[in-house]
C-alpha cells in the first residue's frame, strides 16, 4: 500500500464530502487515514485535505492513475486540487545571509529527522553560513549581491533547476526577491519576518517595536509574494516584553520565535497541510 495526500478547494455546495469519499473508497479503492475540512462562509469556499493509502499500479504514476479518474468529479465541482505521494521527499534549498539562528535550527531539525525532505543545497550572500553547512554536510554556494542582483538571481534559478528544488526557505535571507523570481516560484518560497505582521513590515522591526513601546513582539512565517512582507501568513507567535527590555533583549527574544514559526511552516508545507487562497492560508491538522 502507498500513502498519498489530496488537497482541494472549490465552491461550497451540498454533497461535496460524499462525492469525494465515495470516489476514494469505491472507485479508487483507497483506505482513508485522516480527513480534515474547512468552510469559508463569507466567500462560500470549501477546503479539504485527505490522507489515504491505496494499492499502486505498476508503471503508472500517482498523478496519472488518480488524475485520469478524479478529473470528472473535479470538473463537476469546479475544484482546484493537487495530489502528492507521501513517500516522495521534497527537495529544499535554504537561502541565508549573516544571521544564522534559523539556519542552525532548520539543519538541526533536519538531521534529527523532524523534516521529511532532502536539503541538497544552501545558498548564501555572505560566507557566514559556510562552516555551519559543512558541519551538517550540506553543499554551500556563495553568491554575493554587489550591484549584480539580476545575475545572482539568474544563477540562483539555475542552481534550483539543477538540484530539482521544490521549496525555497529564506532562513533570514536579507535580500528582497524580485517579482520575476517570485512569479516563477509562486507559493514555493517561505520567509520568516521578525515581527507580528502586518505590524512593523520592512527592516529593523524590533527597533520600531521598541520605539512604539509595544508589550508583545512576534514573528511571522509566510509565503513570499511581490509585495514585501504581505504574502499569505502560515504561522505566527508572540512573547511578552516590558519597559525594562532593551533592543538587544527584543532581538534575543524574537530570535526564539523566528526559529519556531519558520520550522512549523516548513514542516506543514512538507506534509502538504497548507492551502492558500485570497492571500490567506488554511492549515490542516
Amino acid at each position: 500500500m502507498t500513502k498519498a495526500v489530496l488537497l482541494l478547494e472549490c465552491p461550497d455546495r451540498k454533497g461535496l464530502v460524499a462525492a469525494i469519499m465515495t470516489f476514494l473508497v469505491s472507485e479508487f479503492d483507497a483506505n482513508i487515514l485522516h480527513a480534515g475540512q474547512h468552510q469559508d462562509a463569507e466567500l462560500g469556499r470549501f477546503f479539504m485535505r485527505v490522507e489515504f493509502e491505496y494499492l499502486a499500479r505498476e508503471h503508472e504514476s500517482l498523478q496519472q492513475e488518480f488524475g485520469a479518474r478524479f478529473e470528472r468529479i473535479a470538473e463537476e465541482y469546479a475544484m482546484r486540487w493537487q495530489i502528492a505521494p507521501s513517500g516522495r521527499k521534497l527537495r529544499v534549498c535554504l537561502f541565508v545571509s549573516q544571521h544564522l539562528h534559523c539556519l542552525a535550527d532548520l539543519l538541526q531539525r533536519y538531521q534529527a529527522g523532524e523534516f521529511e525532505c532532502e536539503i541538497p543545497l544552501i545558498v548564501g550572500n555572505h560566507a557566514d553560513g559556510q562552516k555551519l553547512a559543512e558541519f551538517y554536510g550540506v553543499p554551500f554556494v556563495l553568491l554575493p549581491v554587489k550591484g549584480n542582483k539580476a545575475e545572482v538571481e539568474a544563477e540562483q534559478m539555475r542552481l534550483l533547476a539543477e538540484h530539482r528544488i521544490d521549496l525555497v526557505v529564506l532562513a533570514r535571507y536579507m535580500q528582497i526577491i524580485s517579482a520575476e523570481f517570485v512569479e516563477q516560484w509562486k507559493t514555493k518560497i517561505i520567509n520568516v519576518h521578525h515581527s507580528f505582521l502586518p505590524a512593523f513590515i520592512g527592516s529593523k522591526p524590533y527597533h520600531a517595536a521598541f520605539r512604539r513601546g509595544v508589550k508583545l513582539i512576534g514573528a511571522t512565517s509566510h509565503y513570499v509574494t511581490a509585495d514585501l512582507d504581505e504574502g499569505p501568513i502560515i504561522e505566527q507567535d508572540v512573547t511578552r516584553v516590558t519597559q525594562g527590555d532593551t533592543i538587544p533583549d527584543l532581538i534575543r527574544k524574537g530570535r526564539d520565535l523566528e526559529r519556531v514559526v519558520l520550522s512549523r511552516a516548513v514542516r506543514w508545507h512538507l506534509e502538504h497541510r497548507i492551502l492558500h487562497y485570497e492571500n490567506k492560508t488554511v492549515i490542516f491538522d
